[in-house]
């Protein structure tokens, strides 16, 4: 499970920040958990992904080797949207100055072996 204030990328808005976890009732007023997701580049963009088995790919972000890899790699400029932005994001944000505190809703986790997928 994310944690608010946390960034992570989606298959869908790519990389963008768990702005909170709400609690939202369907139809049958039946309530369960959603991540609320703002992406980074777009604070328009948001969305809401259940918690519990959603189909939409939430991960932790790539590390710094895999962006560095995948910038490098031929097929960069063919990959989605998405997934340049993300390189790109991790990229910029490993060679911030190391002196100045990260804003907490732009934090990058290098842990990306955590991928959640359901079909």
């Amino acid at each position: 499970m994310f944690q608010k204030k946390e960034v992570i990328y989606s298959g869908t808005i790519g990389v963008c920040v768990v702005e909170d976890i709400v609690r939202l009732a369907d139809s049958k007023k039946e309530a369960y958990n959603y991540y609320l997701l703002r992406s980074v580049y777009d604070r328009t963009k948001k969305a809401y992904i259940p918690v519990e088995n959603h189909t939409v790919q939430l991960r932790n972000l790539i590390t710094l080797q895999e962006a560095l890899a995948l910038r490098e790699a031929a097929d960069f400029d063919e990959r989605s949207e998405q997934e340049r932005g993300e390189a790109a994001y991790v990229i910029e944000k490993a060679q911030a100055p190391k002196g100045k505190k990260q804003s907490r809703e732009r934090k990058v986790s290098e842990n990306s072996e955590n991928i959640v997928q359901s079909d």
